[in-house]
């Protein structure tokens, strides 16, 4: 039987529950503990709801910054 050597996991996140980046982590666990020796790609995905921010800042960096507005154009 041939062995599986690299494995892509590309989860959006658990709606309220976890991000996908924490999808991912907890995924490659597991599969880990079956395939020690497997590979996995970590791709975790945002459809620009809950966890986009998130998934940004870890690709390319940056800061939240938290600000009070009046207005969208103000």
């Amino acid at each position: 039987m041939k062995r599986m050597k690299k494995i892509i996991l590309a989860p959006d996140s658990f709606k309220r529950t976890m991000s996908a980046i924490k999808i991912c982590r907890v995924m490659e666990q597991v599969i880990k503990q079956y395939y020690p020796d497997v590979q996995v790609a970590k791709i975790p995905i945002a459809d620009g709801g809950e966890g986009a921010i998130e998934r940004f800042m870890q690709e390319h960096g940056g800061r939240i910054v938290k600000l009070q507005v009046k207005g969208p154009f103000i």
